[in-house]
């Protein structure tokens, strides 16, 4: 287990704090281009294909998770609110025909003298809707290891 991430879980949400080696920028950089988001978003074995992404409110953020054993996850992100290197606000949700998945999540990315500090907060509808997703999706674990990958590759850049 990685202690790098900081978790609280409450009733219908999710939260991490990760620190990471690396200045504001390129965090953001890493988080909103898909040449970079391919390298690290998702758990362990994971990896990503990105169809469209538009980092603006109303934007749209296509993509497809890959797991190890094959499985595709649809995935679809809508920006509500962006503010460069500083914060982003979006809804995500799966497939709708085929992963009935919704939920509200804010990252916010602040200095940390040389260092970025990310705090990310997942919002479900219903405190039945995130022990779905925890029991389901391995929406904890996962998490931890996306922020981790995020962590691992930063430190290769």
């Amino acid at each position: 287990m990685n202690k790098d991430t900081l978790l609280e879980i409450s009733e219908k949400d999710i939260s991490a704090i990760r620190f990471l080696k690396a200045p504001r920028k390129l965090v953001w950089e890493m988080w909103t281009n898909p040449e970079h988001i391919t390298h690290w978003w998702g758990p362990d074995g994971f990896s990503t294909t990105t169809f469209k992404m538009e980092i603006k409110p109303g934007g749209v953020w296509r993509f497809v998770m890959h797991d190890p054993g094959g499985r595709d996850f649809q995935n679809k992100i809508i920006y509500i609110d962006v503010v460069e290197q500083k914060l982003l606000v979006y809804k995500h949700s799966g497939a709708e025909d085929t992963e009935d998945i919704h939920f509200h999540v804010t990252v916010s990315f602040e200095d940390d003298g040389d260092n970025t500090k990310i705090t990310m907060k997942m919002v479900f509808e219903t405190s039945e809707e995130l022990e779905r997703v925890k029991k389901e999706f391995g929406a904890v674990e996962g998490l931890r290891q996306t922020l981790s990958r995020l962590g691992e590759y930063l430190l290769q850049l």
